[in-house]
């Protein structure tokens, strides 16, 4: 049995700050080497997709792994900036991806299932974060305790300060 709630409210919370930087009149500019809003979202949805992948290949009893250079890969997050649209396009996306993971949550998945053995390679900003085999619930873990929450932070950073004059 998998409790995806703190993955749901996770997400939850990047989508209310993809709609607050939405309605902002202006964003910051990100610091050198960082993205705007659309590529932290676009980023998040290829994460996600990919943990989907993941998910449902060992769901369908075949071997899988999960690495995040795709989701790291600049061609790739404009080619799914270009297809969301907008923000808005991204933040739907988004939405309707999470749900597709967090379905995965209950009784969707067995014990065995959620304990099947993935390799994990795992970068950010070029660094190697991971390299590892984990088992395939501490995807769900990485995404709503680290992943997820990261990104949060880097998108309500570029918004400014409501209260500045």
């Amino acid at each position: 049995m998998l409790d995806t709630t703190a993955l749901r409210t996770a997400y939850d919370l990047l989508l209310e700050a993809a709609s607050t930087a939405a309605d902002a009149p202006h964003l910051h500019t990100p610091p050198p080497g960082e993205w705007d809003a659309g590529r932290i979202l676009a980023h998040v949805c290829l994460v996600t997709a990919g943990t989907i992948a993941t998910v449902a290949t060992v769901a369908s009893g075949e071997h899988a792994t999960y690495d995040n250079r795709h989701a790291l890969d600049t061609w790739s997050i404009d080619r799914v900036v270009d297809r969301a649209g907008d923000l808005s396009g991204l933040r739907e996306r988004l939405r309707c991806q999470a749900e597709i993971l967090c379905g995965f949550g209950g009784s969707a998945l067995s014990a065995a299932e959620l304990d099947t053995p993935v390799p994990l390679l795992g970068l950010s900003a070029g660094a190697l974060l991971a390299d590892t085999v984990v088992p395939l619930r501490g995807l769900f873990g990485g995404l709503s305790d680290v992943e997820i929450p990261t990104h949060t932070s880097q998108l309500l950073a570029l918004i400014p300060d409501r209260t500045a004059v």
